[in-house]
């Protein structure tokens, strides 16, 4: 998804003159409305490691670094005047995934304390009462002629040396490697981030020896109080859209940049000590400590729905694996989608059990590859690659529905055995998604079912870069989804992407959520989702449209449960339109309730103004007409009980 495509042929509608109110006729007949229509994309770019994933330690294996080097320490610095840190490759290492070490060397003669420090990612919060978590390995590569035994001290500080919680962890040198766990809990709440790990040890204690450390690991408490979890915080602002899928682990995150750098399930599993991790897409190292179980866990947890991907063998370096090469892939695959569905007699499952779930994950839908008819990739998947892949999953587990992947909206090739369903991605400007809001009325009704898998606004209508999604963007996205509820007899699943991004390391904007170590800032967009995910109902009502390009759209849906009908109302313009509903129910309620998300062209939620624009509740008047007045560039739901 570092690609902007093209848009598909937009409907044609013929020229009109808009008037400022807008007649709409609701009927009591429709359609379903998939469970799974609004969801979560999520690609290991700007926020898997130091996003997500709680783990507050960079570079804490020392992972696919080049030993010696000063950049095999990043985020680490030693502590004391007198001490030595390096990362070397140990010649007797923790495991076979994480070779590499630091090694700490004191010199005789030393006193005082020596040990390092560790900057986080971009920061480490210190919360009042929470309990942080932390282990790691340590063994003595020479042992000292007679034996040494002392204390480690963890502690959290700021960068000025001011301790906020510590506490102690024995050793003695004897060879070997031992894992130490430990926990404190901070007494105070640091407004900075700007704070370290540390590790230390009185240097009296081991004068003129070196040990050596792994694995360092910390953890602030994770939502559902997993163990190598999730962020508690980032969870909360995902779990507050109701989201009905989660799509992972990619992306372009699971292609990589050659096949050997892809992503890989077998090496994301198990104890993270046996994780080598892998040279990401975006720059980065990826710990893999997000692994696939990490991943299905914290979907269950957050009562989602997986939509998972497998490698179809394209990477990003243009290399598609070669035919007679694709059996080892299309195993894995199998043995993939085993480790999340089968049964514990088989390998896959029992991993699964062992690492805590016996029983199979919930898995409909699995992807078959990313953006596959780029160019140098439509070939291969046409001739083979997608056949390969389909024909043998299918017959290995027909209860599943695989989905095929396209370059952009609209774009739907012939390849055989003709897929079912489709993966749609665009990245446009807001004039797109306004004009595109009935690009999946024109398509046929012939059994095709469609994934908007990946959608944004990603530049102003001149061309200008978004750092940040904005109100005029977000509402012409708006626009563009009042098509996927009218259509969501053939379009199932829809997620904006990229989802996260941390404010200190951003490799692509905008992203609906932006963060630091200790705040969330819900974009424009965000609201929107959370808009249409929150009311999305669960029968779609048949009501009078609109044309494309259009500045006003709306959809109407209904809860039948709960006997309350949403009626969602879109106005691009800058200027208020009025819309009048009329609705064929028996018994109406005389008052509604509502919320509208509205702001002046330009407005960006950020770090320095993270609530510019956020949703409003309201009430209004209802009954069998119910005349709506929406402000200029809004999203607006209106609820009411009727039936």
């Amino acid at each position: 998804m570092i690609f902007n495509y093209l848009p598909f042929a937009l409907a044609t509608a013929a020229a009109s003159v808009y008037a400022a109110t807008f007649p709409v006729t609701v009927s009591t007949t429709g359609h379903a409305v998939p469970s799974t229509l609004y969801g979560l994309m999520f690609e290991d770019i700007n926020s898997g490691d130091g996003g997500l994933y709680a783990e507050l330690i960079m570079n804490r294996g020392f992972q696919q670094v080049t030993p010696g080097t000063s950049a095999a320490l990043q985020a680490w610095a030693a502590l004391g005047s007198t001490s030595h840190i390096s990362v070397v490759k140990s010649s007797t290492a923790v495991s076979t995934a994480l070779p590499n070490a630091l090694s700490l060397t004191v010199t005789s003669g030393t006193t005082g304390t020596v040990g390092f420090t560790n900057t986080g990612f971009f920061g480490i919060p210190v919360t009042a009462g929470w309990k942080y978590s932390g282990s790691f390995y340590y063994r003595f590569p020479t042992s000292p002629a007679t034996q040494v035994s002392g204390s480690f001290t963890v502690d959290l500080r700021s960068t000025t040396g001011t301790v906020f919680t510590s506490t102690t962890v024995p050793f003695t040198s004897s060879a070997g490697w031992k894992k130490v766990t430990f926990s404190f809990t901070p007494s105070s709440t640091q407004t900075s981030v700007s704070n370290l790990f540390a590790l230390s040890v009185n240097a009296a204690t081991v004068s003129g020896l070196t040990i050596e450390f792994t694995l360092i690991s910390l953890f602030p408490p994770t939502f559902n109080n997993r163990a190598n979890g999730i962020r508690m915080d980032l969870s909360q602002a995902l779990l507050d859209m109701k989201p009905g899928f989660f799509r992972f682990p990619g992306g372009n995150n699971l292609e990589g940049q050659t096949p050997a750098q892809r992503w890989a399930w077998e090496l994301t599993v198990n104890d993270v000590v046996n994780r080598p991790g892998r040279l990401g897409d975006w720059g980065y190292i990826n710990t893999d400590g997000l692994g696939i179980y990490e991943y299905l866990q914290w979907i269950e947890d957050m009562e989602m729905e997986p939509i998972m991907a497998v490698y179809a063998g394209y990477s990003l370096n243009g290399q598609s694996v070669a035919s007679a090469d694709m059996q080892q892939y299309i195993t894995e695959a199998i043995n993939q989608i085993n480790f999340v569905i089968g049964s514990t007699s088989t390998a896959q499952g029992a991993i699964r059990a062992a690492m805590g779930h016996p029983a199979p994950f919930t898995l409909n839908y699995v992807e078959i590859g990313n953006e596959d008819f780029l160019s140098q990739a439509t070939a291969s998947y046409a001739s083979y690659r997608w056949a390969d892949l389909y024909n043998a999953l299918s017959a290995e587990f027909p209860q599943l529905n695989f989905i095929a992947t396209s370059a952009t909206s609209g774009f739907v090739p012939a390849i055989s055995p003709a897929p079912k369903f489709w993966d749609l991605h665009i990245y446009s400007n807001p004039n797109f998604f306004i004009n595109g809001a009935f690009n999946f009325d024109i398509l046929a009704r012939n059994g095709l079912q469609f994934f908007q898998g990946e959608y944004a606004t990603t530049t102003q209508n001149s061309g200008a870069s978004l750092p940040y999604p904005f109100i005029d963007g977000s509402i012409a996205e708006a626009a563009y989804m009042t098509g996927f509820d009218r259509n969501s007899d053939i379009v199932f699943a829809a997620s904006y992407a990229p989802l996260l991004n941390h404010v200190s390391s951003t490799q692509w904007t905008p992203n609906l959520i932006t963060h630091t170590p200790n705040s969330v800032i819900k974009s424009t967009s965000y609201y929107v989702q959370q808009l249409f995910s929150l009311y999305k109902g669960d029968t779609y009502l048949t009501s009078t449209t609109n044309t494309a390009s259009s500045p006003v759209q709306w959809s109407a849906t209904k809860n039948t449960a709960g006997q309350q009908v949403f009626l969602k109302v879109i106005n691009t313009a800058t200027t208020a339109n009025t819309v009048v509903f009329t609705l064929p129910f028996g018994t109406i309620s005389t008052a509604g309730t509502g919320t509208v998300l509205t702001a002046a062209s330009g407005t960006m939620n950020t770090p320095a103004s993270p609530n510019a624009a956020a949703p409003k509740n309201f009430t209004f008047t209802a009954g069998k007409t119910i005349t709506y007045n929406a402000p200029g560039l809004s999203a607006s739901v209106l609820i009411v009980s009727a039936h």
